[in-house]
């Protein structure tokens, strides 16, 4: 039987049905406007509940399919998105449309250790003390904790952060992570995090100029903006051609076979063909009033990092 529920769970799942309200809002824009969806042209409102659809779908099977299809890397794209950031601790970290988590826990994973650095350090520079003295330097109110971190995850589809909580009680987080089911507009103020990122999601967004101008105003002055997603490859023709032949062909298959899902992940496919070149969404970002904005081509450009500041 499973565990009973934590108030302090509970307070937080009644907080995303609070904020149920908001779920489509920032996948949209005014109606009536065309966008695409794949290689479909729709209105932005058709496309918001397209896009609200498919993750509702492919869910339960999310982490699974991106183990197939990238055959784990989306691992290493994730850990390499940490090492950039270098979070420190009591880093504020807002995790957009990131409901199973993998960013958030990755956050938390890396505070900890840094934690742990810490009591080390404290520790070796009083070797000769005894056990009883090592125990209080644990539990000192300064070191006990995260020390005032904390990773915010903010998605507009209950489906994915309910996900995302079912891995946390599975992986015992139980303490920095909160959960916000809305958009960034209106769920938060100004100036309240260290760092907003989005991996492999900014693609499904309708309208980018607009979510990246509403990242700024959220993030603290010298805050930081990180996106990973799927970008313009830089591979020779012949790998360039076994990439296209791959997705097309390959992972619709795997999206029906593992997830029963053919058309969620030719989508998916076809969106990371619409999402803008590195330089393009360069310019974008720095357009949204970002600074220092540079990028970092991974696997050979198959997926970027982009990050700019707040300046």
């Amino acid at each position: 039987m499973a565990a009973p529920m934590s108030a302090v769970a509970r307070g937080r799942l009644l907080g995303l049905i609070g904020l149920w309200k908001y779920q489509r809002a920032w996948y949209t824009e005014p109606v009536g406007k065309e966008t695409h969806f794949g290689f479909q042209s729709v209105s932005s409102e058709e496309k918001g509940e397209k896009v609200y659809k498919v993750f509702e779908n492919i869910a339960q099977k999310y982490d699974v399919m991106n183990d197939s299809m990238s055959f784990g890397v989306h691992r290493l794209w994730k850990d390499r998105l940490l090492q950039i950031m270098k979070p420190t601790l009591g880093m504020q970290l807002l995790d957009v449309a990131g409901g199973t988590g993998d960013i958030a826990f990755r956050f938390i994973d890396y505070i900890r250790a840094q934690r742990e650095k810490l009591i080390h350090k404290e520790l070796k520079s009083q070797q000769d003390l005894p056990w009883s003295e090592i125990a209080n330097i644990y539990q000192k109110e300064d070191l006990k904790s995260l020390m005032g971190s904390q990773a915010v995850i903010c998605d507009i589809n209950k489906e994915m952060l309910r996900v995302g909580q079912e891995k946390l009680f599975k992986l015992g987080y139980s303490e920095g992570i909160s959960w916000v089911m809305g958009d960034v507009k209106n769920s938060f103020g100004d100036d309240k995090f260290d760092v907003y990122t989005i991996a492999l999601e900014f693609g499904n967004v309708t309208h980018m100029e607009r979510a990246l101008q509403e990242a700024l105003p959220c993030t603290k002055p010298g805050g930081r903006f990180l996106c990973l997603e799927f970008s313009q490859g830089e591979q020779p023709l012949p790998l360039s051609k076994l990439y296209d032949l791959y997705s097309f062909q390959v992972i619709p298959v795997l999206g029906e076979v593992v997830a029963g899902d053919w058309k969620s992940y030719q989508y998916l496919v076809e969106s990371i063909r619409c999402f803008p070149p590195q330089e393009e969404f360069k310019a974008m970002i720095e357009d949204a009033g970002f600074s220092k904005v540079n990028y970092y081509n991974l696997t050979s450009g198959v997926v970027a990092v982009h990050s700019g500041f707040k300046l």
